[in-house]
Parts: C-alpha cells; structure tokens; sequence
C-alpha cells in the first residue's frame, strides 16, 4: 500500500498546486479598484469605472483633477513598465542589468534624450508645464499613498519604484519621437555601399520611393556630388548597431471614410499602429476622460498624458509613421594638432564636453552599484556617436544632429488633442507636435475627414539626407525648417477616404527634401483596391480591412517566380502550389512560406557575390531601402546584378537565382516542416510570441507569456506579421491596437489590445485579450455615461 501512499501524496500536492494557481495567484499582484481613497492635491471628487476588462473610465469635475486621476489609474496599472521605460530613456538600464547594459547606457545617454527632457522642461509655459506636472502628480501619489499596491515586479527585479518628475514624461516623449526617425539606417546603409561599391554602382541601389497616387512620380533619387561625400568613415557594422537600437521601429495604417461612402452615413476613423507588441502587456494604455467639458476614449503610451490615438464628443483620430528625416549623420575631422578640436575648414574648434555617470549594478560593492564617469564629446551639430564605438580607428569623428533640438516650443499641441472641437482646432494642436514625424488621420462630427503630417522637417541644402554629410567649413546644411502650411496634409478628398500606410504621400514635384525612407505602396495599394467599390463601407468592412491578408508584391513577383521553378522537377510541386495561391498571406496556406523563403533567399543572392554576406545582410535588414528598387528589377526582367561575379564562365539569370533560391529554401523549410511541400504551412513558421517582461527567456517564459501562435500577415499585407530579414520568420512588429471608431455612435468604439490593460505578473488583465486579437472577434471600449455603468465591473472614488 505504500505505493497508493505515495501516489495520493502526489495527487493531493498537486491539487494543492492546482488550488493556489487558480485562486491565490490572481490576487498576489492585485490593486485597489472598489472604495474609496483619499488622495492629496485632488480639489473635487473622482470616480474610476473599470469594465470586464479592467479598463479604467475616469469621471472628474475638471480638468487638473482628470490629468491627476489619469496619472494614478496608469501607475496603477503600468508603473513597473513605466520604470522600464524611464531606465531606457535616461540609459540607466545598468542599475537594473549589470554591466551587460553599458554600451546601451552609453549609446542612450550620448543620444542625451534625458538633456532635451530637461531642456524642453525650462522653456515650457505654465499651462503646458501644468499639464505634465498634473500627470505626474498622480503618478507619484499613487506610489506615496498606495505601497501595498505597488507592483509584484519591483520586488522580482529587486528595485524600488522612483517619483516622477515632468521631465521623466518628457523624456519617453523625445524617445518616441526619436523612435520614428527611421532615416538614420538608410544613411548607414548608403554609406556602406558607397564605401564596397563606389559611386556608380551605389546609384543603381538607391531606394526608390513611389506615391501611389501620383502618376508622374518614378520614385527615383539622384546621387548627391561626389565632392560632398566621404568615400571612407569605417565602422558601419557598429554604426548599423547602433541605429538598430531603436528597438521602436514604427509602421502603421489609418484610413476615414466621410459620409458619402459609410453605411451609417457619418465619418468613421480606423486605425492599427504597427509596433513591437512582444513585452506585455503591450505598448497602449487605454483610458476613458471624461469632465463635464471633455470626453475623450482612447490610448496613450504610459508616462505621457492625454490621447494619441482614440475619440472624444467632436473628433476621432490615429497616427502612422511619415519618416520625416530629422536626422543626419555628419562626418567631422579632428585637428591633428590638438584632439580636443574638430576642424571646419581651417578653423579649430573645441568640442564641448559633457559629463554623465554610469551606475552599474555590481555585488561586489557595498551599496549593490559602482559609479563610472564618462564624457560625451559634442559639436555644435550634436553629440559623437563614433565614440561610442572602439572599433572606429579614424580620424574622422562622427556625430548625430537630431531636429528636436532646435525646434523645442514653450507649449506642446497633445494638450489640446483632448479639447479640440473640429478639424481646424485638430489640425492646429497637430501642428505643435515638432518632436515626433506623423501622420495623422482625422475625422469630426461635422462630416470632414483629413490628414496632417507633423514634426519639423530640415531644408536641406541641396536636399540632399540620404547620405552622411562631410563638413567641409563652417556653412550650415540646414537653413530653415518646411513651413507649416507645406507639410504634408489633405482636407475632405472626392474620393470621400483617405489613409496613410507608411507610404510617400508627397508629390513628385514636392518642392524639399521630405525623405529618402518610406514604407513599399504594397499596403496603401491593397486599401485603394479595398476602397474602390461604391459599395458603402460598414464598421464590420473597416474592421475586417484591417485583417485582410492580400500581398501585392507576391501577386505581382511570384507568378515570375513560379515560372522558374516549375521548369524544374526537385522544385515543381513547390511552383505548382504558388500556381494556385491565392496570395493570401494565410497561416494555413503554403504559399506564403513558399514565397517569403524564396523571396528572401533570391535577395541574398542578387546582392551577396558583390557585397560579401554580412554587408548584403546589413543591406537587406533594412527591408524599405531595397523593396521597391528589387521589384523593378525582378518585373524588368533583366538586371547586371543578377549575374553571380563569382562566376565567370557563366552569366546568370533571373530565372537561375529563383531557382537556385528555391532549392535554399527546400533546404530550409523541410527540416522544420517535413519533406511534402503542401505541408508547408505559413502559421507553422510565422508565429507570434507575447513574452513577460521579468521573463523573457528561460524557464517559466511560456507560463507567464503566450504562444507562440500561428499567424497569417506579413510584411506587405494590412494584416500586418512583419519579421527581420535575418531571423525568419517570427513576428516582430504588427498592431498594437486596433480600432475603428464611428462618429455616429455615441455608445461605443470597436477596439482590441494584443495583450491587456495590466502590465501586473499573475493579473487576469495582462493577456486577457490575446484571443480576441488573434481570432478577429469584435471588443469594445465605452463611450457614453449609459454604456460605461452598464458594463461596469468595479468602481473606486478618490476624494480630495
């Protein structure tokens, strides 16, 4: 009997385990959401709602009391995500990581977002200033009056949460905006053929960009004159390092429908902003404003107050990635004679010096951190990236010029977000947003519909930014910023919608140099097409749109394709089933996997034998610079780059590296996938994988994380499943939200997260949506006073 012993102690553990799973887990990292508290600095009552789930509706007398109010309920829910971002921004994720951080602490503190922070922070106006600081307010009187709700994580991460100053709001906003100023690659890439190719050859590689609406546009660029570039600067592995450290690569889709072409006969806005949604519980946090004047529902980023993207009673709108380039790379020389100048022309010029510390998390010493002085060179253009790097033995020094800077004003147009009661006032607020290249798409309750890009754009001598510039005296290569009113923008269109999917919208007669890095016309063609039908849209269509799974390149490349390998037996199941593909980018489908290995594949052998590997590898990560220009290519049919200079005796085809390409990509699909291509099945190798911040590798990352789970998308379609060309083919980037908001509904907005509302380890709302955003099934945030206290779950009042 003692094994029947053994077996119920084995049973009756592990229904213990199961118990305290289910019922004590949940509540371990709990908050207060019912009652009432007393909070400090409040001048009237407040109420929070939160619905099924766990959104927070807050109900105030007025406006300082709703910033404050909006300030705890996202403590309440991110303050630990928050921290993390802070650390990011202020580059002190050593004191969390150890020394493995410190060239990230480095590189953040030399890029000196914490700097424009407190910059932007003395120049503020009052209101502005009372704007932030009201945020802030109720971001520190959470962790002062709530310590028993302080987040599990703090404890798992052996950190203590920190007050909250404006300039820590300030600074999470620099970091997106420096976020979307995706430029900077597209100047390391051209520098490094520049460099392996030279001249000629670097021309026939660079990106072309085509708007899809202008006829007349070829998308080409010039070659700026030889005499303004620098043949050698050496180190472009550590500088495309260095670029690719801005982890918040940015794409996006938003389209309006005026009333003419909806089914409700009133505007309706949609919006899906492509980011990297893998940290739960995601990068959003949604929240219900409400005060007598104003009643806004939508989301912002934790640790900056208001709403990017959402409704109120007057105006719906949301926000893609323009590209605006407001970066430049400068390549600088130092004085040989004295090294703690830098050259223009004949004069020598000290740079300025910059003192930071780094605090480094370290056991040995006795306080857990040991404190490391670094300086920070700096030109008048900006600070010396090349330092960061030790790899760069040169003479040349080269630093990052960043247009925030210089374009700081006393007010901040996200304020007035909230409080705009049309287009015009919309566009006005739009307008005050210099940090962050957008382009947002509108809608209001009078019927107009409209885009208006924002940020501050350099003119540029020559128009020339695609490529690092090469000082050569003390002449400015900026003079002046785009105008206002020449930014662009479109106001109630005939086509009765408008949208933006990352693409160039600028015309070919665009008088500046806008930019040189914009998204392939794959996704806003797909939504032309999607648009085209007289049929009047419903929510459910806009709703659906955003999942549509059409590729445009692959219906224009892969019957090219096909042929190729149709013409060969070891590769002919494999064109037969792109014969018959519907170029769906379907996770139950084979052709996408077919077509996305090859694809790719077929680029590292068109640019590999003339570039050696890892250059071509550095090339082809950057996926905007090189889409579009290999398209042509590939429909022209004939191209000097596809022959292999390997091969001397032989001169290839087109034809030849598809198939070739196919043969790599057998070799790489049937280890993972089986022998039988028909089993080649999309969602088998492109996944989607959430991860939970304290765990994001290791035992328990499954437990605490979700997936990974099949899904449809790529990078070309609507529904977005982007990856990075060198680790096929897991999801790296696709919405972080969706939403679809018609201005005729005064009950609700259709609207889902890919992870929850709680970035709290063990909470029912951290990845309580993942299923919903997955399948396509329909959720809600509520609008009107009826709607939130139908659907309310939970309610907490905070008194002065």
């Amino acid at each position: 009997m003692k094994w029947f012993r053994g077996i119920l102690i084995i049973m009756i553990s592990l229904a213990v385990l199961v118990l305290f799973l289910v019922f004590c887990l949940p509540f371990l990292n709990d908050f207060k959401q019912k009652g009432e508290l007393n909070i400090p600095g409040l001048m009237e009552k407040v109420t929070i709602s939160r619905d099924a789930r766990g959104m927070a509706y807050i109900h105030a007398e007025n406006f300082d009391d709703l910033l404050m109010a909006q300030g705890f309920v996202t403590a309440q829910d991110r303050l630990f995500q928050m921290q993390l971002t802070r650390l990011m921004v202020d580059g002190r994720i050593c004191e969390l990581a150890g020394p493995i951080a410190k060239n990230l602490d480095i590189r953040m503190k030399t890029i000196g977002l914490h700097r424009m922070a407190e910059k932007q922070a003395d120049i503020l106006n009052d209101e502005t200033k009372g704007y932030f600081q009201k945020y802030v307010e109720g971001i520190n009187a959470f962790i002062e009056h709530c310590p028993d709700d302080i987040h599990l994580e703090f404890k798992l991460a052996g950190i203590k949460p920190e007050k909250w100053d404006v300039t820590d709001s300030l600074g999470i906003l620099y970091y997106m905006g420096y976020s979307t100023s995706a430029n900077l690659s597209t100047e390391i890439t051209a520098q490094m053929l520049l460099e392996i190719l030279g001249y000629e050859k670097t021309s026939q590689l660079l990106p072309v960009n085509i708007n899809a609406d202008d006829p007349e546009d070829t998308g080409k660029m010039s070659m700026p004159p030889r005499e303004n570039l620098s043949m050698s600067i050496t180190g472009i592995k550590d500088l495309m390092a260095y670029a690719g450290d801005r982890k918040l690569r940015a794409g996006s889709n938003n389209w309006a429908i005026a009333p003419g072409l909806s089914s409700t006969g009133s505007t309706v806005l949609s919006g899906d902003p492509h980011l990297d949604p893998r940290i739960l519980p995601g990068v959003w946090y949604p929240v219900g404003l409400i005060t007598p004047e104003i009643r806004a529902v939508g989301v912002h980023v934790p640790g900056i107050p208001g709403m990017a993207i959402g409704r109120t009673d007057h105006i719906a709108l949301s926000a893609t990635n323009n590209y605006g380039d407001m970066m430049d790379l400068y390549i600088e020389t130092l004085d040989p004679e004295n090294p703690d100048h830098y050259l223009e022309g004949k004069n020598s010029i000290p740079f300025i010096r910059i003192q930071e510390t780094l605090k480094i998390k370290d056991k040995a010493e006795p306080d857990g951190f040991r404190l490391e002085p670094i300086i920070i060179r700096a030109t008048k253009r900006g600070p010396v990236v090349s330092q960061v790097f030790p790899d760069l033995k040169t003479r040349n020094v080269i630093t990052l010029r960043f247009a925030p800077v210089e374009t700081m004003e006393s007010s901040i147009g996200l304020m007035d977000i909230l409080t705009a009661k049309n287009n015009m006032d919309l566009v006005k607020a739009l307008k005050h947003i210099p940090m962050a290249c957008l382009n947002w798409v509108f809608a209001d309750t009078r019927g107009n519909i409209g885009h208006q890009a924002s940020g501050k754009i350099p003119v540029r001598y020559n128009n020339e930014g695609t490529f690092p510039y090469k000082v050569k005296d003390s002449r400015d290569n900026w003079h002046g910023w785009i105008p206002q009113g020449e930014m662009p923008g479109t106001l109630n269109p005939e086509k009765n919608w408008i949208g933006t999917c990352n693409h160039k919208t600028i015309k070919h007669d665009y008088p500046y140099y806008y930019s040189s890095f914009f998204a392939p016309s794959y996704r806003y063609g797909r939504l032309k097409e999607l648009m085209a039908s007289s049929d009047k849209k419903t929510i459910d269509d806009l709703w659906m749109y955003q999942r549509d799974t059409k590729n445009l390149m692959a219906e224009k490349i892969s019957p090219i394709m096909e042929k190729a390998l149709l013409k060969h037996d070891d590769t002919r199941t494999m064109g037969k089933i792109l014969s018959s593909w519907n170029f769906r980018d379907d996770p139950d489908l084979a052709g996408p996997a077919i077509f996305q290995t090859t694809y790719k594949l077929f680029a590292m052998l068109v640019f590999e034998d003339d570039m050696g590997k890892e250059k071509a590898m550095i090339m082809l990560k950057n996926w905007y610079f090189w889409q579009e220009r290999l398209q042509q290519m590939v429909l022209k049919g004939e191209s000097p780059w596809f022959d292999d200079t390997r091969t001397p005796d032989k001169t290839e085809t087109l034809e030849d590296l598809f198939y070739l390409a196919g043969l790599q990509a057998k070799e790489f699909l049937s280890p993972q996938l089986g022998d039988s291509p028909e089993k080649w099945k999309w969602g088998r190798v492109h996944t989607l994988e959430l991860v939970n911040p304290i765990r994001r590798n290791g035992p328990g990352k499954t437990i605490l994380g979700t997936g990974p789970m099949p899904m449809g998308g790529s990078g070309e379609t609507l529904y977005r499943g982007w990856y990075d060309f060198d680790k096929p083919f897991a999801v790296t980037h696709c919405a972080s939200l969706r939403m679809v908001a018609d201005l005729s509904d005064k009950e609700k907005i259709m609207a889902v997260l890919p992870g929850g509302i709680t970035g709290r380890t063990f909470h029912k709302h951290q990845k309580d949506q993942v299923n919903d955003f997955m399948s396509g099934e329909k959720q809600y945030w509520w609008f009107s006073d009826k709607a939130i206290e139908e659907h309310e779950k939970s309610k907490l009042i905070l008194r002065p």
